[in-house]
C-alpha cells in the first residue's frame, strides 16, 4: 500500500509521522512525502522573521534525513498535475508518482498576481506568509529603520488568514519602540474584515473590543471593509466599503513599508480538476477529510475548502488554525488505517480554532469551539504568558520534526495552559 503526502509543512509532515505511527511496517504501507522544496520552516515564526526577530536557520530544517529515520521517503520536486483518475502525481522534472492513498497537505498558492503592484516579487508590498518572503521584508526593515516613514499593514480582499497581519503590525510597533523610532512611523491597518478582530470567524468573544482597544493602545489607525485597487510605489489605493458593500470613500495611502497578506488559491497542480476541487482551488472533502469523488484522495490543512459562513460587504476567507490542521491530520491518518482494514471512516476532525497571536512582549489567545458561529466556547485572554507560549510552541514543532514526535500536544497541553475545561470541548 503506498500512501502519498503532497505537501512538506505543518499538515504535510505532521500527516507523514501520524501515518507512519498508526502503520508502522514500512514494507505494508511504504510512505511517501512529496514537497516542492528540501526544508520545512515553522510559518508562525514567520512575523519574527519579517523583523529580524528570527533567522531563517533558526526556524528552517531539512526534511530527508529526518523523514528517512521514520522509514518514510521524500522526493523533494514539486508537483506538476495531479490526475487523480489515474492515482497518479506528475512532478516537474518528468517523472510520476502513483499511490494507493494521496493526502493533499499543500497549503495555498499566494495569489499576489490578483491585485495590481501587490506582493514582494514585482510588487511594492511584502509578505510573510513564507519565509524567502518574511526574509526578504526583514532585509527591507533594516533600510526601512534607518530611514522611518508610514507603514500600511493588513490583508486585502479574499484573505483567509488575519492573526500574521496583526501579529507584524503589533511586533513591528514594538521594534519601532525599542528602537525609539516609533513617534516617527504613522501606522495604519487596512483589512478587509467588517471589523476589527473579525478574524475570518466572525469574532471569537470579545475579540473585536480588545484588539480595537491594543490597537489604539498603540496608535494604530485602521480601516476595515477596505478593497485594495492597486499599489504603485509609495501609494495604496483603497476603497473603504459601508455595511452594505457600498463605496464609502476611497483612500490614496502613502508608505515607506507596507505589509499586506493576500488572498489564497490552490496550487497550480490542482487547478481546473473537476471533482476534486472548486473553483480556488481548494479541495473538496466530506466529514471524514475525503474527496467526494475521488475517494482514495484526502485533504488536510489550508488547502482544504471551507465556504464562509456569513456574507460579509468584502470578502473574506476562513482561516484554518494549527490545532485545527492537527485534527484533521489525526482524523485522516485512522481513517485511511480504518479503509485498508476493509471498515468503513468514522473519524472526525475537531472543527476549533486556537490561536495565538504575539505581539512582541505580550499577546492575544483565543478558542473557538467550533470555529464558526453559534460556539460551544468563545473565549479570548491576553498577557505575556501568550509570547511565551508562542516561543514554546515554536520550540516543540521544531523538536516534532527532528525527533517524529506524534504527541497531540495541542490538545494534550495547549487547551490546559489556557484554562479550558476538558469537558467544554465535548458536545
Amino acid at each position: 500500500m503506498h500512501i502519498v503526502i503532497l505537501g512538506g509543512g505543518i499538515g504535510g509532515v505532521s500527516m507523514a509521522y501520524d501515518m507512519r505511527a498508526i502503520c508502522p511496517s514500512k514494507d505494508a504501507h511504504k510512505i511517501t512525502v512529496i514537497s516542492d522544496r528540501p526544508t520545512f520552516h515553522f510559518v508562525p515564526s514567520n512575523p519574527w522573521v519579517g523583523v529580524n526577530w528570527r533567522t531563517r536557520k533558526q526556524i528552517e530544517l531539512p526534511l530527508g534525513k529526518y523523514l528517512a529515520k521514520k522509514n518514510i521517503d521524500f522526493i523533494p520536486i514539486a508537483a506538476k498535475k495531479v490526475r487523480p483518475e489515474d492515482n497518479t502525481i506528475d512532478l516537474i522534472n518528468g517523472d510520476s508518482v502513483d499511490y494507493d492513498y494521496l493526502v493533499i497537505a499543500t497549503g495555498p498558492r499566494l495569489a499576489f498576481e490578483q491585485i495590481e503592484g501587490l506582493g514582494p516579487h514585482g510588487g511594492h508590498t511584502h509578505s510573510v506568509c513564507h519565509v524567502d518572503h518574511a526574509e526578504d521584508a526583514g532585509s527591507a526593515w533594516t533600510e526601512f529603520k534607518k530611514k522611518p516613514g508610514p507603514i500600511i499593514v493588513g490583508a486585502v480582499q479574499g484573505a483567509s488568514c488575519f492573526g500574521p497581519a496583526y501579529e507584524h503590525a503589533f511586533i513591528m510597533h514594538r521594534d519601532l519602540v525599542k528602537g525609539k523610532i516609533r513617534d516617527q512611523v504613522p501606522m495604519t491597518y487596512v483589512t478587509s474584515e467588517p471589523y476589527i478582530g473579525h478574524l475570518g470567524l466572525g469574532g471569537v468573544g470579545d475579540s473585536k473590543g480588545m484588539l480595537e482597544a491594543e490597537m489604539r493602545k498603540r496608535d494604530i489607525k485602521w480601516i476595515c471593509n477596505a478593497k485594495v485597487e492597486k499599489v504603485e510605489k509609495g501609494l495604496m489605493h483603497v476603497v473603504e466599503h459601508d455595511e452594505l458593500g457600498n463605496v464609502k470613500q476611497k483612500h490614496e495611502l502613502p508608505f515607506d513599508y507596507s505589509m499586506m497578506l493576500p488572498s489564497f488559491a490552490g496550487i497550480d497542480a490542482l487547478m481546473g480538476i473537476d471533482g476534486l476541487v472548486n473553483e480556488k482551488g481548494f479541495v473538496l472533502i466530506d466529514d471524514y477529510q475525503r474527496n467526494p469523488t475521488f475517494q482514495n484522495v484526502f485533504a488536510v490543512g489550508v488547502c482544504v475548502a471551507i465556504a464562509p459562513r456569513e456574507t460579509t460587504p468584502v470578502p473574506v476567507g476562513v482561516p484554518k488554525t494549527g490545532y485545527m490542521i492537527e485534527s484533521m491530520v489525526t482524523a485522516t491518518a485512522h481513517n485511511i488505517s480504518d479503509i485498508c482494514q476493509g471498515k468503513e471512516p468514522t473519524h472526525k476532525a475537531t472543527w476549533a480554532a486556537i490561536c495565538l497571536a504575539d505581539m512582541g512582549n505580550t499577546g492575544v489567545a483565543f478558542v473557538a469551539i467550533p470555529q464558526i458561529p453559534p460556539r460551544n466556547v468563545a473565549w479570548m485572554r491576553g498577557g505575556r504568558w501568550v509570547h511565551w507560549l508562542k516561543i514554546f510552541f515554536e520550540w516543540y514543532f521544531l523538536r516534532k520534526v527532528r525527533t517524529g514526535t506524534i504527541s497531540p500536544i495541542y490538545e494534550k497541553y495547549s487547551l490546559r495552559l489556557l484554562g479550558i475545561r476538558k469537558r467544554q470541548l465535548k458536545k
